[in-house]
Protein backbone atom coordinates (compact mmCIF):
# COMPACT_ATOMS: atom_id res chain seq x y z
CA UNK A 1 0.00 0.00 0.00
CA UNK A 2 2.68 2.45 1.08
CA UNK A 3 4.43 1.75 -2.30
CA UNK A 4 1.49 1.88 -4.42
CA UNK A 5 0.60 5.56 -3.24
CA UNK A 6 3.89 6.65 -3.20
CA UNK A 7 4.07 5.94 -7.01
CA UNK A 8 0.68 7.80 -7.40
CA UNK A 9 2.50 10.85 -5.49
CA UNK A 10 5.39 10.83 -7.76
CA UNK A 11 4.81 13.95 -8.98
CA UNK A 12 3.66 15.55 -5.81
CA UNK A 13 6.57 14.43 -3.96
CA UNK A 14 9.37 15.70 -7.00
CA UNK A 15 7.72 19.12 -6.49
CA UNK A 16 8.06 19.12 -2.66
CA UNK A 17 11.53 18.23 -2.51
CA UNK A 18 12.53 20.80 -4.98
CA UNK A 19 11.47 23.04 -1.96
CA UNK A 20 12.83 20.74 0.84
CA UNK A 21 16.02 18.65 -0.71
CA UNK A 22 17.26 17.77 2.90
CA UNK A 23 16.00 15.62 5.62
CA UNK A 24 14.94 17.59 8.35
CA UNK A 25 14.06 17.05 12.23
CA UNK A 26 12.18 20.43 12.02
CA UNK A 27 10.69 22.44 9.36
CA UNK A 28 10.22 26.31 9.33
CA UNK A 29 6.52 27.26 8.83
CA UNK A 30 7.24 29.21 6.21
CA UNK A 31 8.86 26.22 4.25
CA UNK A 32 6.14 24.26 5.23
CA UNK A 33 3.20 26.53 3.93
CA UNK A 34 5.24 26.72 0.75
CA UNK A 35 5.12 23.07 0.39
CA UNK A 36 1.16 22.90 0.79
CA UNK A 37 0.66 26.01 -1.59
CA UNK A 38 2.98 24.09 -3.96
CA UNK A 39 0.55 20.81 -3.13
CA UNK A 40 -2.09 22.62 -4.44
CA UNK A 41 -3.30 22.85 -0.95
CA UNK A 42 -5.65 25.89 -0.98
CA UNK A 43 -4.73 28.97 0.79
CA UNK A 44 -7.33 28.97 3.44
CA UNK A 45 -6.79 25.41 4.60
CA UNK A 46 -2.78 25.86 4.58
CA UNK A 47 -3.62 28.99 6.43
CA UNK A 48 -5.82 26.73 8.86
CA UNK A 49 -3.05 24.46 9.53
CA UNK A 50 -0.10 26.45 10.09
CA UNK A 51 -2.46 27.96 12.61
CA UNK A 52 -3.36 24.88 14.36
CA UNK A 53 0.52 23.95 14.61
CA UNK A 54 2.51 24.76 17.98
CA UNK A 55 3.58 28.53 18.45
CA UNK A 56 7.37 27.93 17.61
CA UNK A 57 8.96 29.14 13.94
CA UNK A 58 9.59 25.61 13.08
CA UNK A 59 7.22 22.40 13.49
CA UNK A 60 8.29 18.86 14.01
CA UNK A 61 6.98 15.87 11.75
CA UNK A 62 4.40 14.69 14.77
CA UNK A 63 3.06 18.19 15.13
CA UNK A 64 1.87 18.12 11.42
CA UNK A 65 0.46 14.91 11.33
CA UNK A 66 -1.29 15.29 14.34
CA UNK A 67 -2.98 18.27 12.41
CA UNK A 68 -3.62 16.63 9.17
CA UNK A 69 -5.04 13.37 10.13
CA UNK A 70 -7.84 15.19 11.51
CA UNK A 71 -9.01 16.23 8.23
CA UNK A 72 -9.67 12.81 7.71
CA UNK A 73 -11.89 12.21 10.38
CA UNK A 74 -15.43 12.27 9.14
CA UNK A 75 -18.82 10.22 9.97
CA UNK A 76 -19.10 7.21 7.05
CA UNK A 77 -21.91 5.49 6.33
CA UNK A 78 -22.62 2.21 7.56
CA UNK A 79 -21.96 -0.47 4.98
CA UNK A 80 -25.21 -1.81 3.35
CA UNK A 81 -25.95 -5.35 3.12
CA UNK A 82 -27.38 -6.00 0.11
CA UNK A 83 -27.60 -8.83 -2.74
CA UNK A 84 -26.76 -7.21 -5.17
CA UNK A 85 -24.66 -4.65 -4.00
CA UNK A 86 -25.51 -1.47 -6.46
CA UNK A 87 -23.18 1.03 -6.92
CA UNK A 88 -23.85 4.51 -9.55
CA UNK A 89 -20.78 5.92 -10.77
CA UNK A 90 -21.12 9.86 -11.79
CA UNK A 91 -18.39 12.20 -12.90
CA UNK A 92 -17.73 14.70 -15.57
CA UNK A 93 -16.88 13.25 -19.17
CA UNK A 94 -12.68 13.17 -18.99
CA UNK A 95 -12.42 11.88 -15.13
CA UNK A 96 -11.73 8.60 -15.95
CA UNK A 97 -15.38 7.16 -15.21
CA UNK A 98 -15.42 4.48 -17.66
CA UNK A 99 -11.77 2.96 -17.10
CA UNK A 100 -12.26 3.17 -13.39
CA UNK A 101 -15.53 1.20 -13.35
CA UNK A 102 -13.41 -1.10 -14.77
CA UNK A 103 -10.57 -1.12 -12.48
CA UNK A 104 -13.53 -1.06 -9.50
CA UNK A 105 -15.48 -4.35 -11.41
CA UNK A 106 -11.82 -5.83 -11.52
CA UNK A 107 -11.19 -5.66 -7.82
CA UNK A 108 -14.44 -7.27 -6.90
CA UNK A 109 -13.56 -10.13 -9.39
CA UNK A 110 -10.52 -10.32 -7.30
CA UNK A 111 -12.43 -10.91 -4.19
CA UNK A 112 -14.38 -13.89 -5.72
CA UNK A 113 -17.64 -11.44 -6.03
CA UNK A 114 -19.88 -11.78 -9.71
CA UNK A 115 -20.06 -8.53 -11.33
CA UNK A 116 -22.86 -6.91 -13.82
CA UNK A 117 -22.34 -3.94 -15.02
CA UNK A 118 -24.97 -1.19 -16.69
CA UNK A 119 -23.85 1.03 -19.88
CA UNK A 120 -25.68 4.06 -18.67
CA UNK A 121 -24.30 6.83 -20.09
CA UNK A 122 -26.43 5.87 -23.46
CA UNK A 123 -25.96 9.65 -24.25
CA UNK A 124 -22.37 9.19 -25.66
CA UNK A 125 -22.10 5.77 -28.23
CA UNK A 126 -18.72 6.13 -27.40
CA UNK A 127 -19.17 5.45 -23.18
CA UNK A 128 -21.32 2.59 -24.40
CA UNK A 129 -18.82 0.97 -26.47
CA UNK A 130 -15.97 1.77 -24.33
CA UNK A 131 -17.65 0.18 -21.55
CA UNK A 132 -18.12 -3.19 -23.72
CA UNK A 133 -14.59 -3.44 -24.36
CA UNK A 134 -13.75 -3.46 -21.18
CA UNK A 135 -16.26 -5.83 -20.19
CA UNK A 136 -14.74 -8.53 -22.77
CA UNK A 137 -11.03 -7.51 -21.14
CA UNK A 138 -11.79 -8.25 -17.54
CA UNK A 139 -14.77 -10.85 -18.57
CA UNK A 140 -17.10 -9.32 -16.50
CA UNK A 141 -21.03 -9.25 -18.10
CA UNK A 142 -22.73 -5.84 -19.43
CA UNK A 143 -26.43 -4.98 -20.03
CA UNK A 144 -26.47 -2.12 -22.83
CA UNK A 145 -28.55 -0.39 -25.61
CA UNK A 146 -28.24 1.75 -28.43
CA UNK A 147 -27.44 5.30 -27.90
CA UNK A 148 -30.23 7.78 -27.10
CA UNK A 149 -32.20 5.11 -25.08
CA UNK A 150 -33.58 5.52 -21.91
CA UNK A 151 -30.80 5.42 -19.04
CA UNK A 152 -33.01 4.48 -16.19
CA UNK A 153 -34.53 1.22 -18.39
CA UNK A 154 -30.84 0.22 -18.43
CA UNK A 155 -30.24 0.43 -15.06
CA UNK A 156 -33.79 -1.26 -14.05
CA UNK A 157 -32.76 -4.07 -16.74
CA UNK A 158 -29.38 -4.12 -15.34
CA UNK A 159 -30.02 -4.72 -11.31
CA UNK A 160 -33.38 -7.30 -12.37
CA UNK A 161 -31.16 -9.37 -14.45
CA UNK A 162 -28.40 -9.23 -11.87
CA UNK A 163 -31.31 -9.88 -9.28
CA UNK A 164 -32.36 -13.14 -11.59
CA UNK A 165 -28.34 -14.18 -11.93
CA UNK A 166 -27.51 -13.99 -8.17
CA UNK A 167 -24.61 -11.11 -9.11
CA UNK A 168 -22.59 -9.99 -5.99
CA UNK A 169 -22.86 -6.36 -7.23
CA UNK A 170 -23.75 -4.13 -10.37
CA UNK A 171 -22.09 -1.30 -11.14
CA UNK A 172 -23.79 1.60 -13.00
CA UNK A 173 -22.57 4.04 -15.64
CA UNK A 174 -23.94 7.56 -15.99
CA UNK A 175 -23.82 10.48 -18.63
CA UNK A 176 -21.38 13.22 -17.24
CA UNK A 177 -22.43 16.05 -19.09
CA UNK A 178 -25.90 16.34 -21.19
CA UNK A 179 -27.40 19.23 -23.30
CA UNK A 180 -27.18 21.78 -19.75
CA UNK A 181 -26.90 21.14 -15.84
CA UNK A 182 -30.88 20.97 -15.40
CA UNK A 183 -31.40 17.77 -18.10
CA UNK A 184 -28.26 15.88 -16.42
CA UNK A 185 -29.81 16.59 -12.68
CA UNK A 186 -33.38 15.55 -14.02
CA UNK A 187 -31.67 11.92 -15.60
CA UNK A 188 -29.44 11.41 -12.51
CA UNK A 189 -32.61 11.78 -10.32
CA UNK A 190 -34.87 9.47 -12.42
CA UNK A 191 -31.69 6.70 -12.36
CA UNK A 192 -32.17 7.01 -8.70
CA UNK A 193 -35.90 6.60 -8.36
CA UNK A 194 -35.64 3.47 -11.20
CA UNK A 195 -32.84 2.16 -9.10
CA UNK A 196 -35.10 2.17 -6.06
CA UNK A 197 -38.20 0.84 -7.91
CA UNK A 198 -35.92 -2.63 -9.44
CA UNK A 199 -34.34 -2.54 -5.71
CA UNK A 200 -35.29 -1.50 -2.53
CA UNK A 201 -32.70 0.83 -1.45
CA UNK A 202 -30.93 0.86 -4.26
CA UNK A 203 -28.64 2.16 -5.93
CA UNK A 204 -26.71 1.71 -1.98
CA UNK A 205 -23.67 3.88 -2.55
CA UNK A 206 -23.49 6.78 -5.37
CA UNK A 207 -19.65 7.55 -5.91
CA UNK A 208 -18.44 10.68 -8.07
CA UNK A 209 -15.38 10.32 -9.87
CA UNK A 210 -12.92 13.13 -9.68
CA UNK A 211 -9.73 13.97 -12.01
CA UNK A 212 -6.89 14.60 -9.68
CA UNK A 213 -5.09 16.96 -11.78
CA UNK A 214 -8.06 19.12 -11.67
CA UNK A 215 -7.12 19.38 -7.55
CA UNK A 216 -9.10 21.63 -5.58
CA UNK A 217 -11.09 23.02 -8.63
CA UNK A 218 -13.12 19.32 -8.29
CA UNK A 219 -14.65 20.63 -4.87
CA UNK A 220 -16.93 22.26 -7.07
CA UNK A 221 -18.14 19.03 -9.13
CA UNK A 222 -18.84 17.73 -5.89
CA UNK A 223 -21.19 20.58 -4.88
CA UNK A 224 -22.89 20.09 -8.47
CA UNK A 225 -23.37 16.49 -8.37
CA UNK A 226 -24.07 15.98 -4.04
CA UNK A 227 -27.03 18.72 -5.36
CA UNK A 228 -28.36 16.63 -7.15
CA UNK A 229 -28.69 13.49 -6.21
CA UNK A 230 -26.57 12.83 -2.96
CA UNK A 231 -23.31 11.64 -3.19
CA UNK A 232 -22.17 8.49 -0.58
CA UNK A 233 -18.52 8.75 -1.55
CA UNK A 234 -15.33 9.63 -4.12
CA UNK A 235 -12.70 7.97 -6.09
CA UNK A 236 -10.02 10.16 -7.38
CA UNK A 237 -7.99 9.33 -10.54
CA UNK A 238 -5.10 10.62 -12.22
CA UNK A 239 -3.32 11.06 -9.00
CA UNK A 240 0.32 9.58 -10.73
CA UNK A 241 -0.35 12.68 -13.24
CA UNK A 242 -0.19 15.51 -11.45
CA UNK A 243 1.32 17.35 -8.54
CA UNK A 244 -1.98 18.57 -6.72
CA UNK A 245 -1.65 15.31 -4.44
CA UNK A 246 -1.76 17.74 -1.87
CA UNK A 247 -5.76 18.92 -2.63
CA UNK A 248 -7.11 15.49 -1.05
CA UNK A 249 -6.39 17.77 1.91
CA UNK A 250 -9.34 20.24 0.68
CA UNK A 251 -11.22 18.11 -0.44
CA UNK A 252 -11.45 15.60 2.59
CA UNK A 253 -11.78 19.06 4.61
CA UNK A 254 -14.74 20.82 2.46
CA UNK A 255 -16.84 17.90 1.70
CA UNK A 256 -16.36 15.42 4.33
CA UNK A 257 -17.28 12.48 2.29
CA UNK A 258 -15.13 9.24 2.31
CA UNK A 259 -12.09 8.74 -0.54
CA UNK A 260 -12.59 4.84 -1.36
CA UNK A 261 -9.92 4.67 -3.93
CA UNK A 262 -7.14 6.62 -6.19
CA UNK A 263 -6.00 6.13 -9.78
CA UNK A 264 -2.51 5.73 -9.27
CA UNK A 265 -1.70 4.27 -13.23
CA UNK A 266 -3.28 3.25 -16.44
CA UNK A 267 -3.47 -0.44 -15.40
CA UNK A 268 -5.84 -2.29 -14.78
CA UNK A 269 -4.87 -2.76 -11.06
CA UNK A 270 -3.42 0.87 -10.75
CA UNK A 271 -6.82 1.20 -8.57
CA UNK A 272 -6.09 0.99 -4.62
CA UNK A 273 -7.83 1.84 -2.06
CA UNK A 274 -7.39 5.51 -0.11
CA UNK A 275 -5.78 4.98 3.35
CA UNK A 276 -5.29 8.32 4.65
CA UNK A 277 -2.33 7.22 7.16
CA UNK A 278 -0.02 6.11 4.14
CA UNK A 279 -1.08 8.94 2.45
CA UNK A 280 0.30 11.67 5.09
CA UNK A 281 3.30 9.65 6.06
CA UNK A 282 4.52 9.61 2.41
CA UNK A 283 3.89 13.58 1.97
CA UNK A 284 5.58 14.00 5.58
CA UNK A 285 8.38 11.46 3.87
CA UNK A 286 8.95 14.03 1.45
CA UNK A 287 9.19 17.38 3.59
CA UNK A 288 11.12 15.73 6.94
CA UNK A 289 12.68 12.64 5.04
CA UNK A 290 11.89 8.88 5.80
CA UNK A 291 10.91 7.68 9.49
CA UNK A 292 13.53 5.40 10.92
Amino acid sequence: MFASIKKGLGKTLEAIRDIVPAAHEKVGKDILEEVLLESDVSYELTEEIIYYLPPQNSVAREDVKRVLKSYFIYDNKPAVSAAPFVELIAGVNGAGKTTTIAKLANIYKKQNKSVLLGAGDTFRAAAIEQLKRWSEKIDVPIIYTKQGHDPSAVAYDTIASAKAKKIDNVIIDTAGRLHNQVNLASELKKIVKICDKAQNGAPHRKILILDGTQGNSAVNQVAAFNEMIGIDALIITKLDGTAKGGSLFSIAKTLQLPILYVGIGEGINDLIPFDAESYIDTILDAIFGIKE
